[in-house]
């Protein structure tokens, strides 16, 4: 355990602040206090809520994340013997190892643009969720999302989507949220009409 792991847990437990380690987090976006924040990257104007947990993550920009946020968690091998880490080769448990047996590294999860993460939701590692996602509060993703789907539930599944096919294909090729704050400002007004802002790009 490093140094700076240990300053970090402390920080976050003591002084109730946010615990970051080995992340890259944009100018614009903000981790609210009490969340751990490890190996992970952010985007801009996006925020992750009070009390999280976010391991080998990377976030798109505009991303709206509630409190109590997990994913990145470890897994524990189920065929094995015994699913203790006790047994293998990794941080945490007790502290005590009475092995060293290796086991799969965390997979890295990938969060679009524009998501919006309810409370207490769980995203486990590995899982790829689209651009303009919508995931229900207490839910439990343990698939990939498509894009501007609506999912809820334990385990999560797709209830609707936000849009019609072409609608959503047409938000995709537009990559609004690569657009500069300066020319998003100007398009501000037609944010609430997702017709009128698509036209908006062929003026």
């Amino acid at each position: 355990m490093t140094l700076s792991y240990l300053y970090s847990k402390f920080f976050k437990k003591v002084l109730r602040g946010k615990s970051v380690l080995n992340s890259q987090i944009d100018k614009t976006a903000k981790i609210y206090s009490g969340t751990e924040f490890y190996d992970s990257t952010i985007g801009r104007h996006s925020y992750i809520g009070y009390d999280s947990e976010v391991h080998s993550c990377d976030i798109g920009s505009f991303c709206s994340i509630a409190n109590g946020f997990v994913v990145g968690g470890a897994k524990h091998p189920l065929d094995w013997v015994s699913s203790s880490p006790i047994f293998y080769n990794v941080g945490g448990g007790t502290g005590t190892h009475l092995g060293d047996l290796e086991i799969e590294p965390l997979k890295r999860t990938t969060i679009g643009h524009d998501v919006w993460i309810g409370n207490r939701v769980t995203i486990m590692q590995g899982v790829t969720i689209g651009t303009g996602v919508a995931i229900g509060a207490g839910a439990i993703v343990t698939k990939d999302v498509p894009p501007y789907a609506v999912v809820a539930g334990c385990p999560a599944k797709v209830i609707k989507y936000r849009f019609d096919e072409e609608t959503i294909q047409k938000l995709m090729v537009s990559e609004w949220w690569n657009l500069d704050d300066a020319v998003l400002k100007e398009k501000a007004r037609l944010v609430s009409n997702p017709q009128e802002f698509l036209r908006s790009f062929s003026k």
